[in-house]
């Protein structure tokens, strides 16, 4: 079927509510994992601690550090005590963020918050054409250290448990401050597993894509190639890309830790031409058709029906390849979305 033709209704499945994972299990890397071999379509079972034996030394694995916000916070209004909910979304500087509001029509241009007993306290500078805000903060101390205080981790609209463990939804090597939701491919690791990698000799490298909107806005176009990506941004440091460039002469497997990491490796080969130090902010939308520049596989959760992640996963194995496995977790009754079970999709030994 050509990228053309292809609509959003194509990458449809039917999941059964049930198997919408509403806790992560215990430990970290006791998830399942379905193999999945791009060239083949052959699925297997395993659990999430045998990933090692699937890595080979002359491998890397590239995962992304970013680290979520505890970006809902709930305020009152000043002078009405009326409650708000805002989503924190991007950094704009000078203590402005981008945010969804809840009720918006609360949420007027003028408006103003306060949020933790007077820890934190925001105006609303604008109402943007999407309906998001522009809010600006006024507080004494370090402002993160007081979202900490004040904010609760972003968990998708299909959890509706409460989190008992803000850590449970950052992976174990988050870094850097500035996700609206976690990159959930890497939670099934822990400290351990990954040094067991290492010791094995696969290299581990680090790059930064904060995710952001677009990871909360379904596909609304009927075809794929309508969809307009919201943008988010990326660094990838120079270790990261001779780490990247070293397994490609040796002829090991670049594998991205999450279509986060996939799509920041595939945007530095669009814009640089080659693997170098590189940041900016990505649109890049990967479906079937795309011709992958640095990808050799993928570690990656079961995502949404019709959304761009499974769009993305059939892009490296196939449409059809891929809703067939998705068919067989459904039946083999895998846990799915940001708590769930894990795949790996590439070429299997």
């Amino acid at each position: 079927m050509l990228e053309e033709t292809l609509r959003t209704h194509d990458f449809y499945y039917d999941l059964p509510k049930e198997l919408i994972a509403q806790t992560p299990v215990e430990p970290r890397d006791a998830s399942r994992l379905m193999t999945l071999d791009k060239r083949t379509g052959e699925v297997g079972h395993r659990h999430f601690t045998d990933i090692a034996d699937l890595l080979d030394p002359e491998d890397c694995l590239i995962l992304n550090d970013s680290r979520v916000l505890p970006a809902r916070i709930y305020g009152v209004k000043e002078g009405t005590g009326a409650h708000v909910e805002f989503l924190l979304l991007e950094n704009k500087g000078n203590d402005t963020w981008e945010a969804l509001a809840k009720p918006g029509k609360r949420a007027k241009k003028g408006s103003r918050f306060v949020f933790g007993e007077g820890l934190l306290r925001c105006e609303v500078t604008d109402v943007l054409e999407d309906g998001s805000r522009l809010i600006r903060f006024e507080y004494e101390g370090v402002f993160f250290s007081l979202l900490d205080e004040v904010g609760q981790m972003p968990l998708p609209p299909y959890i509706k448990e409460k989190l008992r463990d803000k850590e449970r939804y950052q992976t174990v090597y988050s870094q850097e401050m500035g996700s609206a939701a976690a990159p959930t491919a890497g939670l099934h690791f822990t400290p351990e597993l990954l040094k067991k990698i290492r010791e094995k000799g696969v290299g581990l490298g680090f790059v930064t894509l904060h995710v952001g909107l677009g990871t909360f806005r379904p596909v609304s176009a009927q075809r794929i190639t309508d969809h307009k990506m919201h943008a988010e941004h990326y660094y990838m440091p120079q270790a990261t890309a001779d780490l990247i460039n070293a397994t490609k002469e040796r002829g090991g497997r670049v594998i991205a830790v999450g279509t986060t990491s996939c799509r920041t490796i595939e945007s530095v080969a669009q814009k640089e031409g080659c693997f170098r130090e590189s940041q900016g902010w990505t649109d890049i939308f990967i479906y079937p058709g795309y011709t992958f520049q640095g990808l050799d596989g993928l570690i990656t959760n079961f995502h949404l029906p019709e959304s761009t992640l499974i769009m993305l996963v059939s892009a490296l194995a196939g449409r059809e390849r891929v809703l067939r496995a998705y068919e067989t977790a459904v039946r083999e009754r895998y846990r799915f979305f940001s708590f769930g079970d894990a795949m790996f999709v590439g070429d299997l030994k």
